[in-house]
């Protein structure tokens, strides 16, 4: 006989209800006076304090030795051999072409890339809960909670990303659960409580169609035991984990984020902007502190442009909702080296970027297939 647990007071029918954690009401939850936020603007909080005093300015530079920085000009035998290195790196290039061209022309430019990095620290409240175990309670009987800013952490290596939570001290409170009202189980969803359910292989007929003999997975019962919650009814409450009560507390989360402002300098040759952000180059300048001002006075004005634009869409995306710990600005060289080369009566054309002499192909003559990315 089928089991029927509609009358049990001891399990809640959540039938119709998800099954996964959920948060609860927030008139169940006390108020604290440190957090009464947290229960006017949807349960979660970002707070953060006056902003940081700015760093000194910069002082002016004699850029012009700075500039006396060269990067090593690319001969014909270095072109060449960066051109070999890349071609044995892909599997349908073939390598005739690179040792058999003739290089016409080496057309070099070195670049300015100017970067900007932002560490900023932000904070969020929000109410959380876990199942409660008869562990230790820190509630607001021992304490006021302190402000979120006021709670010291150890703060990860400067420009490196991290997210963490904490447990707010004085925070917590026990309540029963939710989600089973403290029973610690709720009717399965499964087989409504009856433990068994129409057999799948006879639909309940007890009988296959069109065959006269018993069915085998059922025994001829019409029904099988309910899978879902092991023909017992009801299965554990998943927020509570079956213990009926949940300790709240509230969880501070800090995440540390490094934003990027990246620039390069405006050139004419064909080589694709995004590989040249990514490019090996050399220090020319570099400037940290808590705050960095604009560069104003480098030669190439774009640069100073680039710089003070950084800084103010960093400024203006953070000074709402984050805490700037520490900036850097920095001034790279990438040289770029456009090779002409001739090869079977034609003119191609490749690209040596970067103090590594990475290479960038627009269009190599020994190719054995059409499929590959050329990067």
């Amino acid at each position: 006989m089928d089991r029927d647990l509609s009358e049990d007071d001891s399990v809640v029918d959540l039938s119709f209800e998800a099954e996964s954690p959920l948060a609860p009401p927030a008139e169940l939850l006390e108020r604290l006076p440190s957090y009464d936020w947290l229960f006017q603007r949807g349960g979660q909080q970002i707070r953060f304090p006056p902003l940081e005093a700015p760093g000194r300015p910069l002082e002016q530079r004699c850029w012009s030795s700075f500039l006396e920085h060269r990067v090593p000009l690319v001969t014909e035998e270095v072109a060449r051999e960066a051109l070999l290195s890349f071609v044995s790196s892909k599997c349908c290039y073939g390598s005739t072409a690179a040792g058999d061209l003739i290089i016409q022309e080496l057309k070099q430019q070195t670049l300015c890339r100017y970067r900007l990095e932002t560490f900023s620290e932000s904070r969020i409240s929000e109410w959380t809960f876990q199942p409660f175990t008869n562990q230790s309670v820190d509630g607001p009987q021992r304490g006021t909670s302190p402000r979120l800013w006021d709670i010291k952490v150890q703060v990860p290596p400067m420009f490196q990303e991290d997210t963490r939570k904490f447990q707010v001290p004085h925070s917590s409170l026990v309540k029963e659960c939710h989600k089973c009202h403290g029973r610690g189980r709720y009717k399965c969803s499964g087989c409504h409580g009856a433990g068994m359910v129409r057999c799948p292989s006879c639909s309940g007929a007890k009988r296959k169609a069109k065959q006269s003999r018993r069915c085998q997975m059922c025994s001829g019962s019409g029904r099988r035991r309910c899978s879902t919650c092991s023909g017992r009814g009801s299965k554990t409450c998943a927020t509570c984990k079956g213990e009926k009560r949940l300790l709240h507390f509230i969880q501070l989360v800090i995440m540390w984020k490094n934003s990027l402002f990246e620039f390069v300098s405006e050139h004419r040759l064909n080589c694709p902007r995004e590989l040249l952000a990514k490019a090996k180059g050399q220090s020319l300048f570099k400037d940290e502190d808590t705050a960095v001002y604009p560069i104003v006075d480098f030669p190439l004005r774009e640069i100073s442009l680039a710089s003070q634009r950084g800084i103010a869409e960093h400024s203006a995306a953070l000074s709402p909702r984050a805490r700037v710990l520490q900036q850097r600005q920095t001034i790279e060289l990438i040289p770029v080296t456009e090779v002409h080369y001739w090869y079977r009566g034609q003119t191609y054309v490749y690209y040596i970027y970067g103090t590594d002499h990475r290479v960038h192909v627009v269009d190599y003559p020994d190719r054995y297939c059409f499929g590959c990315t050329i990067i």
